[in-house]
């Protein structure tokens, strides 16, 4: 009876580790779009465990069709940094494309530091909806010209 026990627990264990490490720096994800997005993804810069929201995995999205009228081409293709609750993306993510490292770049890192900075003041918090509604409600936003969202 023991040895079954053991068993068991071991495999518990196995499945809740594999669960737990399912995000790393550097993958590059599919997601649930909007419909005319089908080929952007999401790429993970970096990972943190606070005590008040739990684990924030910071983002990149790429292959963005945004309204932008600050842009000279019109159009935003690029979020360079979002922090996000990991729940929030499980709820996003559909299949790994790349698990290769990508460095984040100067400008994902200065949102990043900018984000960091706001948090610890107590004035960001980070998202918990889907990626695809981020991506909306941040389109919104750029839109009407109200930048503190």
């Amino acid at each position: 009876m023991k040895l079954y026990t053991f068993i068991a627990a071991l495999f518990l264990l196995s499945f809740s580790c594999a669960k737990k490490d399912q995000y790393s720096v550097g993958q590059e994800w599919n997601y649930k779009t909007r419909p005319t997005e089908k080929n952007s993804t999401l790429t993970i810069l970096k990972i943190e465990e606070y005590p008040e929201t739990g684990k924030v995995i910071h983002i990149s999205i790429s292959g963005l069709n945004i309204k932008d009228t600050t842009s000279t081409t019109g159009i935003a293709d690029k979020f360079t940094h979002i922090p996000i609750s990991e729940e929030a993306l499980s709820n996003s993510v559909t299949t790994l494309k790349k698990e290769a490292y990508k460095k984040p770049d100067s400008l994902e890192m200065d949102g990043y530091s900018y984000w960091k900075k706001e948090f610890d003041n107590g004035n960001a918090g980070i998202f918990t909806i889907p990626v695809s509604e981020i991506v909306s409600t941040m389109e919104k936003s750029i839109i009407a010209g109200d930048y503190t969202n």
